[in-house]
């Protein structure tokens, strides 16, 4: 195993149980306890993880964005449940757009069964989940590949969004909050997302509950601004009552 795999898999692991332990991932992944240290550092040093006497706790902060292939096993079942109901709202030949979420990745694995669906998308691991779907009409966004991101950034890509137009677009965010609004952890993600939102006619939000009364480091826009909300659980009463009285639909 490679070192950035190890440390992709202890990240992995820290998001689902919160801590590691040094001497348990040594003799798990068959190596000294001074490399277990060196890769805790690179991660602390990183933002990704807090290290302590012994381990390492998750970075629990909503500022840091993790990479694709750790994010894509963080609340899988949570995504995949929103991903279920999204893909209810997706027809043959419908044009859509989706963000590099991992959730976005999920929806597309639902809806390879639709036909003619025109899709856009700066999402690389979404490209490449549908490379097999000839009968498609694909197009990337083109930009700068963000590190660590599997994702297109850029103006490249937000000026080659911004010339489309379609029925439907998903984006997820960081955080979710009634003062707030929609948030992100990087201003040029939060760029893309604006433009992916501002070429839909139906804008829709694939948030986690998790993400409920969150705030992240970049306002991306107001939560009434969506006209559809994807979650997981039904939140608190009074985002409800929030979403009714912005004519938000909610869905979960």
């Amino acid at each position: 195993m490679l070192a950035i795999e190890r440390r992709n898999a202890i990240l992995a692991r820290l998001n689902t149980q919160g801590k590691v332990i040094v001497s348990d991932l040594s003799q798990e992944f068959g190596v000294t306890e001074e490399t277990i240290r060196r890769d805790l550092e690179k991660l602390d040093n990183e933002g990704l993880a807090k290290k302590t006497y012994g381990g390492a706790v998750i970075n629990q902060s909503l500022n840091t964005d993790l990479p694709f292939n750790v994010r894509k096993r963080t609340n899988v079942e949570l995504k995949q449940k929103i991903a279920d109901k999204i893909a209810e709202l997706i027809h043959d030949g419908d044009y859509i757009m989706l963000d590099a979420s991992s959730t976005a990745t999920y929806v597309t694995q639902r809806i390879k069964n639709r036909k003619n669906i025109t899709l856009i998308t700066n999402s690389v691991e979404i490209l490449l989940e549908l490379a097999d779907k000839d009968d498609w009409n694909i197009l990337s966004t083109g930009g700068a590949l963000k590190k660590g991101g599997l994702a297109l950034i850029g103006t490249s890509a937000e000026k080659m969004i911004r010339g489309f137009h379609v029925d439907l677009a998903v984006c997820s965010s960081k955080g979710i909050d009634i003062n707030m609004g929609i948030t992100d952890s990087s201003e040029k993600d939060s760029v893309i997302k604006q433009a992916i939102f501002s070429a839909a006619d139906r804008k829709v939000l694939a948030v986690d509950s998790t993400k409920f009364d969150k705030i992240s480091f970049v306002r991306v826009c107001d939560a009434g601004d969506v006209d559809t909300v994807v979650t997981d659980t039904q939140p608190a009463e009074r985002w409800a009552e929030y979403f009714r009285e912005n004519n938000v639909e909610l869905i979960y």
